[in-house]
């Protein structure tokens, strides 16, 4: 949090307890904290939730931590193999696709940057003129393509809301191998919380249905790499 406040998209830490995990950051005034609907509604917000990314990943600011995609997605695939827990339809047919987007994307041979990981919705606040980004429980170094392919499901922005995001992500518009990296991880980022709630849903976690949370997510999941498109955003990846 320190760190992003220093890139300048996080409101100042005034007072951090590392024990407890109580932080006081200063209010930033007169804004709405996002949700999907206000993304879809408030004009120009894919925008500067995308400058507001931009910042961050430009800022040289290193965090200690490395968000590792194919690690966690590992570590869920083995957490469940060892709980009793229906899975869902085509499941083990989408997670053998994804094993070959590992090889894509390091041959992408991309620099890390300091990276949110989680941008949900509600972690943007936004004023009308600035997106401000708060809570970064799982931040880390990581793609930064990541961060906007993410934002974007979790948004449910639609495809002129992509090209808007991207065109302010990048001041220009984007390479289709660009455009490839941020597709591939809106599938991987809906995989990847699919198997976290699975996990929820077999320990019996009852803060939500999360039988439905995780097969909504793998649903989209697989939509997404099933389309015919999709083939043809990972050959841009991999011809750079």
């Amino acid at each position: 949090a320190h760190a992003a406040a220093r890139a300048g998209v996080s409101p100042e830490v005034i007072f951090g307890q590392p024990q407890t995990g109580l932080m006081i950051s200063r209010t930033v005034p007169e804004i709405e904290t996002m949700s999907p609907l206000l993304f879809q509604s408030r004009i120009g917000s894919p925008a500067r939730a995308g400058k507001a990314l931009k910042k961050l990943h430009n800022s040289g600011e290193v965090f200690e931590f490395r968000f590792e995609l194919f690690s966690m997605i590992d570590d869920y695939l083995k957490i469940l193999s060892t709980k009793d827990v229906n899975l869902p339809e085509g499941y083990h047919d989408v997670v053998a696709a994804a094993n070959p987007l590992k090889e894509v994307l390091a041959q992408a041979n991309v620099s890390l940057a300091p990276c949110h990981c989680d941008p949900l919705c509600e972690n943007f606040l936004d004023d009308g003129e600035v997106m401000w980004i708060v809570d970064w429980e799982y931040s880390g170094m990581n793609d930064p393509l990541w961060d906007v392919g993410d934002l974007s499901v979790e948004a449910g922005l639609n495809a002129n809301q992509d090209a808007e995001l991207m065109k302010a992500y990048f001041g220009r518009t984007p390479t289709d191998a660009e455009v490839g990296r941020m597709v591939i991880y809106k599938a991987m980022c809906d995989l990847l919380w699919t198997l976290w709630g699975l996990i929820q849903h077999a320990d019996d976690n009852p803060a939500e249905d999360f039988w439905a949370y995780a097969t909504g997510r793998f649903d989209r999941c697989k939509d997404l790499m099933q389309d015919d498109s999709f083939q043809n955003h990972v050959n841009a990846v991999r011809k750079g």
